[in-house]
């Protein structure tokens, strides 16, 4: 945040948007951790799980984070329009400029909480599947 506003960005957000903002970041965060648990465990090696992740690491590159959807390709513009990261992208993009966000929030959060409980029950099982030590 520091760097952005020594390069000159300026938000026009009020203090419950940066609060908004931050919660949907730490609701991403949880997410992303949730899903990385159970490739921790079915890899069994921090380098597996790190590894496996790699998918979800480049799903920004595929988003609007970087390019207008209106300058993509058609099935690439098609797949950043229903990935997980450009709802979060653009709810946080909102808020941090003080623009409405409208439903992107709702799908941002809702995506979030899909993939936290995904994430929550596939390590359930993969930790009922490990050997009992």
């Amino acid at each position: 945040i520091g760097i952005t506003l020594l390069m000159g960005f300026r938000s026009g957000a009020g203090p419950l948007q940066w609060v908004e903002a931050f919660g949907l970041l730490a609701l991403f965060a949880l997410a992303i951790s949730w899903l990385a648990i159970p490739f921790g465990l079915v890899t069994g090696t921090p380098t597996g799980a790190n590894t496996s992740t790699l998918a979800f690491q480049l799903l920004p590159l595929l988003s609007t984070a970087f390019v207008s959807p209106v300058a993509m390709p058609a099935s690439v513009r098609w797949f950043a329009e229903h990935q997980p990261i450009t709802p979060v992208v653009e709810t946080v993009r909102g808020l941090l400029a003080g623009t409405p966000v409208g439903h992107e929030a709702l799908i941002a959060v809702a995506w979030c909480l899909g993939i936290t409980l995904a994430g929550y029950l596939w390590a359930s099982v993969a930790y009922r599947r490990l050997p009992a030590r």
